[in-house]
């Protein structure tokens, strides 16, 4: 069984930043490529960042380019989105998801995920 764990939401002031992270376990899950999506309230859930298994691919909504990061040691360890310069309009669920290696990956796809994690509240006050 695999699990998606998120962590590291809370409450941060306009321009300031949080750090989530994002693991994945399970015994046959040895590798995955890794998105980030958010809802807020009353919306869709959107892309934020995604990476590929080997850290050699990232992707970026155009609303979070130069703000955020994605980053990955390597393919066994955790997933970690760094938020700087935060704005309210960042307020929402974060949620982490895992796509199994094969195929071609499309990181903006909701669909090519195959596991996801329950959600870390994002707070950003004015």
């Amino acid at each position: 069984q695999v699990q998606v764990t998120e962590s590291g939401g809370g409450l941060a002031q306009a321009g300031g930043s949080l750090r989530l992270s994002c693991a994945a376990s399970g015994r046959t899950l040895t590798r995955y490529h890794a998105g980030w999506f958010r809802q807020a309230p009353g919306k869709e859930r959107e892309f934020v960042a995604g990476i590929s298994w080997s850290a050699g691919a990232t992707e970026y909504a155009n609303s979070v380019k130069g703000r955020f990061t994605i980053s990955r040691e390597n393919a066994d360890t955790p997933v970690y989105l760094q938020m700087n310069n935060l704005k309210p309009e960042d307020t929402a669920v974060y949620y982490c998801a895992a796509a199994r290696p094969g195929g071609t990956w499309w990181p903006r796809d909701k669909d090519g995920y195959d596991y996801w994690g329950q959600g870390t509240q994002v707070t950003v006050s004015s």
